[in-house]
């Protein structure tokens, strides 16, 4: 929006007043940060106490009576906060990205159509719609048709807008130099999977005060940086001088505007950890989980890092794994546990950790994590 109007009376602020900042999209991008942060923070109080009034409150319960006890003291905190964050983000972006391209337009479709499904199933689980459905919320397989369904459709628009960009239609892996070829339905299969994965992840990880909410966001921040490397030059435009060229990297034109959208995320979170530290005055919920986790996956899709975002995202691969290796060790020995709980930080929590101590050492992974993703960038 304002980027537009700058645009619009573009002959007025470059030729008068010498402001042509606007037009580059590191500038907005940190300008994207402080608005959405400005803006989680401003509306924090007022989304926490309309859900207060709405009742939306989380009733944690677990098949661990150790780990119920332990979480006691978190029953009727405001749920659904992830609100706070899609509304941030998705007023940010339309403020300062460039809403012409295309992958701006496809980013903002996945935050609303996984948060409106996040936000179905949280209201379903914490309302009283009725008897059967108000603790489970959508069926596992309810929530997926609607995942599959809408990263099939991400995929496809993804796939048309890649049909003219060599680098787009390889899969890049990180110490490797050069793009594999990759064919158009493995393509729709590996963005069915990081969609839904990621975005189930995510989900998962929300389970601590601050968790997801600090590892979204040091995730978003290499996201951002990966957008702007596909994209910028540095320095005059010219073929010699593109970061990507320069890091062994896929150049994908008009990727950059997306370093605005993951640039609002990291601000919205940071915003959103406010009123989600410890002790939380409002929970993320599915609606924000959700819609950040499959935000994650389409990052990695239009910069073609989704290896590389196996080492960005750790923690929530960990905790991903953590949840898979435990079903399938119940099931394979009838009934044994490999953790003492999953997700994974459930397993220190029981562990003798306290709640600040898990979400803090998490945080440090992921930090860890995401400095070893900036590390192989070069090394290729």
């Amino acid at each position: 929006m304002i980027y537009h109007l700058l645009h619009y009376f573009s002959g007025f602020f470059t030729e008068r007043l010498g402001f042509y900042a606007y037009q580059n999209v590191m500038f907005r991008s940190v300008a994207a940060v402080l608005t959405s942060f400005a803006i989680a923070i401003f509306l924090g109080p007022s989304i926490i106490r309309w859900l207060m009034r709405k009742k939306i409150g989380d009733r944690p319960e677990f098949h661990h009576a150790t780990l119920n006890e332990l979480t006691k003291e978190k029953a009727n905190t405001p749920t659904m906060g992830g609100l706070i964050i899609i509304l941030a983000v998705l007023v940010t972006t339309l403020v300062w990205a460039n809403l012409s391209i295309g992958f701006v337009q496809k980013a903002i479709f996945v935050m609303i159509w996984f948060g409106v499904l996040g936000g179905i199933d949280d209201w379903l689980k914490l309302t009283a719609v009725s008897r059967q459905r108000s603790r489970n919320g959508l069926n596992p397989w309810e929530k997926l048709i609607f995942q599959i369904a809408g990263a099939v459709l991400i995929a496809l628009f993804l796939y048309r807008d890649f049909a003219h960009i060599d680098d787009g239609q390889k899969l890049w892996l990180p110490f490797y130099k050069h793009g594999l070829p990759l064919a158009n339905w493995m393509f729709v299969l590996i963005a069915i999977f990081y969609l839904s994965a990621t975005s189930n992840a995510v989900n998962l990880t929300d389970g601590m005060d601050g968790l997801a909410a600090g590892c979204v966001g040091m995730v978003s921040l290499i996201l951002a940086v990966l957008c702007y490397v596909a994209s910028e030059t540095m320095g005059p435009v010219t073929s010699d001088r593109l970061w990507a060229g320069y890091l062994l990297l896929p150049h994908i034109p008009k990727a950059g505007e997306l370093s605005i959208f993951y640039s609002a995320i990291l601000g919205a979170v940071l915003g959103f950890l406010w009123y989600n530290c410890h002790p939380a005055q409002a929970f993320m919920g599915d609606v924000g989980s959700l819609a950040l986790g499959a935000a994650m996956g389409y990052g990695a899709l239009v910069t073609r890092s989704e290896i590389l975002l196996l080492i960005i995202g750790g923690v929530f691969v960990m905790e991903l794994l953590s949840v898979v290796l435990q079903v399938g060790y119940f099931r394979y020995t009838g009934g044994k546990r490999l953790f003492r709980c999953a997700p994974l930080h459930h397993h220190f929590h029981l562990a003798g950790w306290s709640e600040p101590q898990v979400v803090v050492r998490f945080w440090l992974l992921a930090a860890a994590f995401a400095a070893l993703a900036l590390a192989t960038l070069k090394i290729r």
